[in-house]
């Protein structure tokens, strides 16, 4: 009973299936301009972020680790974190520190 009732209303009468294709496009156009491009995006700038950092500039890892950069490698930084103390991290674990990412932010808008 259920199936044909489906059948039913799926029919000719409907509006054919241009309509239905249309509404899975817009779906799928919404999904990509809502979810898919801006975390392009944000991909896009941390990459861009992770191949301009030099000695001396301050990051913020992953596991939340604050230090400098004391060195950068083909795939990892050596970070300072202390007098002496320095830690091998992968690049992939390196974010800009937030602080400084405000102030160069509010520098530029001005």
């Amino acid at each position: 009973m259920l199936t044909s009732t489906i059948l039913l209303q799926a029919g000719p009468e409907a509006g054919g299936g241009f309509s239905s294709i249309f509404m899975i496009v817009a779906i799928i156009a919404i999904f990509y301009f809502m979810m898919v491009r801006p975390q392009q995006k944000k991909q896009k700038e941390i990459k861009k972020f992770r191949e301009g950092l030099q000695v001396g500039d301050k990051v913020i890892t992953a596991g939340g680790i604050h230090g400098k950069i004391a060195g950068v490698k083909d795939d990892h930084f050596v970070i300072s974190i202390a007098n002496g103390i320095e830690i091998k991290v992968d690049k992939g674990s390196v974010y800009p520190n937030a602080s400084e990412q405000q102030a160069a932010a509010q520098n530029t808008g001005k």
